[in-house]
């Protein structure tokens, strides 16, 4: 049983980050199989991340050995990458994914970036003419076909701006469950309070450890609101998504301002 608790649409309240710089397979799935003893059931990698294979392998030692019962007994997120960002070409990431984890679903599918780069733009450095216009309404309609063929039970989306989402939502058949965005806590704590899912990244069993003892108690009312007011900023701000000739010219048409 997790200890982390579970938000309303079933996604364990804490989970456990795999975009590791240079991540060698041997680590990335004995950190998993580590933070499953733990207690965590939450799991979040992409195909951008190149873990999902040790994560799948963790998976299937963690049932095979009796550490859960079931794949069920597990929440594991992954991302469509913009080079896959067309109509036609979700559906064939995801079973990729899929292969990848030697499952026959995801729990939650989303929308890495409200980007698109030309098909096989997999590794940075990306030049202006890898981007090409991001078209959501295709995007997203190839996502609920993922849905709707029960290869991903959820569907969402990351980095969007609230602008971005209210465009999505005016006509989406089957709205985004989350919208995965950075923020950059000093106490984790004070964003479990705030009812969101957390994404904690180390492979360190410590900080592991650390990171799931946030349940049991609560800040006092002056500490939520000094947290508060620590300005917030983006480390990953998509610099690399921003040119003047390419979709997106400045951090104004990326974020509609809200950075």
């Amino acid at each position: 049983m997790s200890a982390t608790g579970r938000a309303p649409c079933g996604l364990p309240r804490i989970g456990l980050g795999t975009a590791v710089q240079g991540p060698r397979p041997d680590p990335v799935r004995a950190a998993v199989l580590r933070a499953i003893q733990l207690g965590y059931r939450h799991f979040d990698t992409a195909a951008h991340y190149a873990t999902e294979a040790p994560i799948g392998e963790a998976a299937a030692e963690a049932v095979r050995t009796g550490l859960v019962a079931s794949r069920e007994d597990l929440f594991v997120t992954s991302k469509v990458w913009c080079a896959d960002a067309h109509r036609d070409r979700v559906l064939p990431a995801l079973r990729r994914t899929l292969s990848n984890l030697q499952m026959e679903y995801v729990d939650l599918y989303m929308v890495h970036w409200p980007v698109t780069m030309k098909a096989g733009r997999f590794t940075a450095p990306f030049t202006p003419e890898d981007f090409e216009p991001f078209d959501m309404r295709a995007v997203w309609e190839a996502m609920e076909e993922c849905h709707r063929l029960g290869l991903a039970k959820a569907i969402g989306v990351c980095n969007f701006s609230c602008k971005k989402l209210e465009t999505l939502l005016s006509f989406a058949t089957i709205p985004p469950v989350v919208n995965q965005v950075e923020i950059n806590p000093v106490c984790l704590r004070w964003v479990y309070e705030q009812g969101d899912c957390l994404i904690v990244k180390s492979f360190d069993e410590g900080r592991m450890k650390e990171n799931l003892d946030i349940v049991d108690w609560e800040l006092s009312e002056e500490e939520r609101q000094r947290i508060s007011k620590i300005p917030q900023r983006k480390i990953n701000q998509g610099r690399r998504y921003v040119s003047e000739h390419g979709p997106y010219k400045s951090f104004e048409e990326l974020w509609d301002g809200e950075i």
